[in-house]
C-alpha cells in the first residue's frame, strides 16, 4: 500500500483480478482504509475491478458501518433498489454545467459521515469529483465574512416544481402532504403549499461546525452551490423570468435572510478553488471521503460517466456543536 503526500490525494494501490477479490481486499483492509480517511479527509483506491453496480455496491458497503437514505435531495437520482440503503447513482445534473463545492446534506440535521464513489464508467473528457478541505477554506476566508455567518448561520430556500429539480414527493420519500409537514416540523423546516399543490421550504442552518471525531472547527455548507450567483447566468435569467426572484428552485442567504452578493459567492468559490484537489476518474476506482472535513464538487464532462454513489455512517448535525441551531425560518 503506497499514500501520496499531503498535498494531493492519498492514494491506495489495489490488486484484485476479479469481483470477488475486489471485494475480498476491501473486506481486508477496512480499518486501513478507514484509517487512510481520518488521516487524510479522504482517500482513492485504485486498481479495483469495479465494472458492474452491484460489485460497487458490495464494496461501499464493505466500508461504511450503516447506509443511510437520502431526503432533502435538490437532484434527481436514481435509487439502486436491492443493493443496500444509501446506494444510487450520482446527481442527475446537466453535464455541461458544474456542480460547486459543497458538503453533501450540509442543510439536514442528519448527514452522511462519509460519501463514497465508485467509476464505473469514466467520461471521455473532464467529470472529475474534486475535493477540498473544510478547516482550510476556513481558515483562509475573510475574518468577517467567518464572522457574520458564525452568529448567523446560512438560510436555505427551496420551490419545488415539476419543471426543475425534484418534485416534492421524491425529495421527502412521500406523496403524502402531512407526512412532508411532520418531517418538516421534526427538522426546523418552515413550509407552505401554493394553490397548485408546490411546495416553498426555508430553513437556517450553522456555516461551521465541529468535526464530530476531532472537534476542528469546518466550514460545512452549501452557502455558494445552491446560491443564484453560481447558476450560469442564462439558466439564472431563465429561472427568475419564469419564477420571479423568489421561485427559484433553490436559493442561499445569510441565516439572517439578508441576500448574498455575486462578489461574496464567487470569493467563497475561490478560496475553494484554492484548496482544490483533482484526480481524473479511472476505471474500478473507489473514492472515500470524510463529509464534515472534505467538500466535493462535479467538473463538466464529455462521454458516458457512471458513478455508484454511497452515503454512509449518519452524523446529527447536533453533535458537531453547531454555531447556531437549526431553525424554521
Amino acid at each position: 500500500m503506497s499514500t501520496r503526500p499531503a498535498s494531493s490525494i492519498a492514494l491506495m494501490e489495489a490488486a484484485a483480478a476479479s469481483a470477488a477479490e475486489a471485494v475480498g481486499w476491501i473486506a481486508e483492509r477496512r480499518e486501513a482504509i478507514r484509517a487512510q480517511v481520518a488521516e487524510h479527509g479522504a482517500v482513492l483506491i485504485r486498481g479495483l475491478p469495479l465494472t458492474a453496480r452491484g460489485t460497487a455496491a458490495e464494496a461501499i458497503r464493505g466500508v461504511v458501518d450503516r447506509g443511510m437514505a437520502e431526503h432533502e435531495g435538490f437532484a434527481p437520482r436514481e435509487v439502486y433498489e436491492g443493493h443496500g440503503e444509501g446506494i444510487h447513482s450520482s446527481s442527475q445534473w446537466p453535464p455541461d454545467q458544474p456542480m460547486c463545492m459543497h458538503n453533501e446534506l450540509s442543510y439536514t440535521r442528519h448527514f452522511p459521515g462519509l460519501m463514497l464513489f465508485a467509476c464505473l464508467t469514466p467520461p471521455t473528457r473532464g467529470g472529475i469529483t474534486a475535493i477540498a478541505d473544510t478547516r482550510a477554506v476556513l481558515r483562509d476566508l475573510p475574518g468577517g465574512l467567518v464572522e457574520r455567518f458564525e452568529s448567523t448561520g446560512w438560510r436555505l430556500t427551496r420551490n419545488y416544481n415539476p419543471l426543475v429539480g425534484v418534485p416534492w414527493s421524491q425529495a421527502f420519500g412521500t406523496s403524502n402532504r402531512a407526512a412532508v409537514e411532520r418531517y418538516c416540523e421534526q427538522n426546523a423546516i418552515a413550509f407552505e403549499w401554493d394553490a397548485e399543490g408546490g411546495l416553498r421550504t426555508s430553513q437556517s442552518r450553522a456555516a461551521v461546525v465541529h468535526h464530530p471525531r476531532t472537534g476542528e472547527r469546518c466550514w460545512f455548507n452549501q452557502i455558494a452551490f445552491l446560491n443564484e450567483w453560481t447558476m450560469a447566468p442564462d439558466v439564472r435569467e431563465f429561472l427568475t423570468l419564469e419564477f420571479g426572484p423568489e421561485g427559484l428552485p433553490f436559493n442561499t442567504y445569510y441565516g439572517d435572510g439578508t441576500p448574498l452578493d455575486k462578489s461574496t459567492v464567487d470569493l467563497i468559490n475561490e478560496v475553494y478553488e484554492a484548496h482544490t484537489l483533482r484526480e481524473p476518474w479511472q476505471r474500478g476506482d473507489l473514492m472515500v471521503v470524510d463529509n464534515t472535513r472534505m467538500a466535493h464538487s462535479r467538473e463538466p464532462y464529455q462521454g458516458d460517466r457512471e458513478i455508484v454513489v454511497g452515503l454512509g455512517d449518519p452524523v446529527r448535525l447536533d453533535d458537531c456543536h453547531p454555531t447556531v441551531p437549526a431553525t424554521a425560518c
